[in-house]
């Protein structure tokens, strides 16, 4: 498969380098680093869908500390923590409507016979790559849990 998500964080980083954006160079270089450490500790070389997870962790990471820091009413940090988060999410692919959510799992039910929650696993497994930084993966599951219910 080919490595384009990766040429294109690697491009990013070198024009954030040059136009002197601080905050930006930073995160890119962040989510460099996190691919580079996945790969050393799997020894493996990630794919685009396997970075693509990387981001998406990422990105929930950020959203989940900026609600804590709004909590704590520190808006100074949540904000910091949001700007990040824009910033990965440039590297995502466009997020799905809930209908082609909905769409998407009724094929993956469908395709995989799906009856019970025990087939949970089948539809998951055959959603993910579809999905994976498109949309909220416990979004997905639990829309999966009710249809399967």
């Amino acid at each position: 498969m080919s490595q384009t998500l990766k040429l294109d964080l690697t491009d990013a980083m070198k024009a954030a380098m040059r136009a002197k954006e601080k905050e930006r160079l930073v995160v890119i270089r962040g989510v460099l680093a996190a691919i580079k450490q996945r790969e050393i500790d799997e020894q493996i070389e990630l794919d685009d869908t396997q970075v693509l997870a990387v981001l998406d962790k990422l990105v929930k990471q950020r959203k989940d500390s900026a609600q804590q820091f709004r909590d704590a009413d520190r808006i100074d940090l949540a904000e910091k923590e949001e700007m990040e988060m824009k910033v990965l999410q440039e590297f995502l692919p466009a997020a799905l409507s809930a209908e082609e959510i909905a769409r998407l799992i009724d094929d993956a039910v469908s395709s995989t016979g799906a009856k019970s929650m025990k087939d949970m696993g089948k539809v998951m497994g055959l959603l993910k790559p579809q999905v994976q930084g498109r949309a909220d993966m416990s979004e997905v599951s639990a829309l999966i849990k009710q249809q399967l219910s």
